[in-house]
């Protein structure tokens, strides 16, 4: 598969720049909105909600449906979550894409937050009752928030945005960025479905790893720029 450069491939133009106002735009809002639900989840105002919207969820019933959830979190669980990111790390690296490289390692940072945001919350997770079902895993930590999605929105996030300005040839570039982007968006029901996690957990996940992918491309687009000028 033949790769190119981002530079060449993406010039600091007005579409480089609506990138970068697009993700200014998610950064405050995601954060707003994560922190509204900090303040609610920490006063127990969402409990109702939240097993209310797992129910519906979970009352889903497909063989097919389970598995492809399951699946979907497969990636989070070791050993495959601690080798996953730093194989694209070293990919990236290895092609002499050093920049990118060192940003994929600040992306999969989001799984410090999530431990960093864990400790502090301390949230129980769903436990298994009359209705509400748990699938066996081990897990470990505050419920809030998600750390799989979490770490998948900042991980996969910034993989599918290396991917979009890397990979030359536009099928392997488009079935690329489709595959990253449905196990980011399918993690987060895949781990209501499963139990491992609240809504509100999910959700929180989505916002604040939004806005630290954000974050990441603002800083990446700077740094470009900068070096473009050298």
């Amino acid at each position: 598969m033949r790769y190119r450069h981002p530079m060449t491939a993406t010039p600091l133009d007005e579409a480089g720049a609506r990138v970068s106002r697009l993700a200014l735009a998610i950064i405050v809002p995601g954060m707003v909105g994560f922190a509204g639900l900090v303040v609610l989840v920490r006063r127990r105002r969402l409990a109702a909600m939240d097993l209310a919207n797992t129910l519906r969820l979970q009352a889903l019933r497909h063989p097919a449906l389970e598995r492809a959830l399951a699946a979907v979190s497969w990636f989070g669980f070791p050993p495959q979550s601690r080798l996953l990111p730093p194989t694209a790390i070293a990919t990236l690296w290895l092609g002499h894409f050093r920049l990118e490289a060192a940003m994929q390692l600040l992306a999969w940072g989001s799984a410090l937050i999530s431990t960093l945001v864990k400790s502090f919350m301390r949230r129980p997770r769903p436990v298994a009752g009359t209705d509400l079902r748990v699938v066996a895993a081990k897990l470990g930590g505050s419920s809030f928030p998600s750390g799989h999605v979490l770490t998948y929105v900042g991980t996969y996030g910034w993989l599918a945005i290396m991917a979009s300005l890397l990979i030359r040839p536009a099928l392997p570039r488009r079935l690329a960025v489709a595959t990253l982007v449905t196990i980011i968006a399918g993690v987060g029901p895949s781990r209501i479905y499963l139990g491992h996690h609240w809504p509100t957990d999910v959700a929180a996940s989505y916002l604040l790893g939004s806005s630290y992918l954000a974050a990441l491309v603002v800083l990446y687009r700077k740094l470009k720029s900068r070096g473009s000028r050298r």
